[in-house]
């Protein structure tokens, strides 16, 4: 298949890309080809990886070799970040149809649902999406474009470290926007490659994933998004909860006493993440809240 070709048809910008080799990444997972458009400026990682033989019974219980931390096991403490996150997102949108894709086993979406959202799940995996639907989280397992969701249906929808995994963003972008209501919030949260932390550790940066396949920006991201609609953005550079809540999420693996230490680490990285230098951020962690516009008479 054409590289060039191949990438330009799923390119969300519609521009005429002009795809040149970036990196052979030299991280956890080395040998990577990441390419750049030299338009756009949205890198890619091709070729990839056959990406529904990643998402196994393994990838979801943490055993393989890339892999998922099982949210089940742990659930007590990430419930902190998911509650934060959800009072975060009330400030905004308090009630209606609520819709995460890449839901996992539905830990997330329980905590909406106990705040007031009619919830809906979509998850790829079979064996995540099954137990899902076990514990009374609504779930379609498969792809959003098989879902066909109703327009303007849903007033939030989340995609958590979800939409980075996306092949075909050009379709994926304009699907979303389709079934999000007028005034309704996108949540998408990535690695934001504005920031300085993916500028310098280049190659070595450690999102570059065989799972990962499409790199964004908080400029890219807007871009797109300006183009499909969307009129008003809300930009957190680092993450939309309190650094209490990540403190907390934290202690579902410490072993020991010592591991309180990590703290240390956790609350410097959350605070640099505030900062920027030459109006880009120090650190790569990001949210982005996108409300599409209203419709007018």
């Amino acid at each position: 298949m054409n590289q060039n070709l191949s990438l330009s048809e799923e390119c969300p910008l519609n521009q005429t890309c002009d795809w040149k080799p970036l990196y052979t990444t030299t991280g956890k997972y080395s040998g990577l080809s990441i390419v750049e458009c030299k338009t756009c400026k949205l890198q890619a990682l091709f070729p990839r990886p056959n990406q529904k033989e990643l998402y196994s019974k393994d990838y979801y219980q943490g055993k393989a070799e890339y892999t998922y931390i099982d949210e089940r096991d742990h659930k007590k403490y990430f419930q902190y970040v998911w509650k934060a996150r959800i009072q975060n997102i009330k400030k905004f949108i308090g009630t209606g149809n609520f819709l995460d894709i890449g839901s996992s086993f539905g830990g997330f979406l329980e905590m909406a649902k106990e705040e007031g959202f009619s919830i809906q799940g979509v998850e790829i995996s079979e064996y995540a999406a099954r137990y899902a639907n076990e514990i009374g989280i609504p779930t379609f397992n498969g792809r959003l474009m098989d879902a066909k969701f109703p327009n303007n249906h849903f007033s939030v929808i989340t995609l958590v470290e979800v939409i980075e995994h996306i092949e075909n963003p050009k379709l994926f972008f304009k699907e979303l926007t389709r079934i999000l209501k007028p005034g309704g919030l996108l949540l998408l949260q990535t690695a934001n490659f504005d920031g300085w932390q993916a500028k310098s550790e280049g190659s070595n940066y450690h999102y570059y994933m065989p799972g990962h396949v499409f790199y964004y920006s908080d400029t890219i991201l807007k871009k797109i998004l300006t183009n499909l609609g969307f009129g008003r953005f809300v930009s957190y550079f680092g993450v939309d909860f309190p650094l209490l809540a990540k403190l907390k999420k934290s202690k579902g693996s410490f072993q020991n006493w010592k591991d309180y230490l990590q703290w240390i680490r956790i609350s410097y990285y959350h605070i640099k993440s505030k900062w920027k230098k030459n109006g880009y951020p120090i650190t790569s962690s990001y949210v982005l809240y996108a409300f599409k516009k209203q419709e007018t008479s």
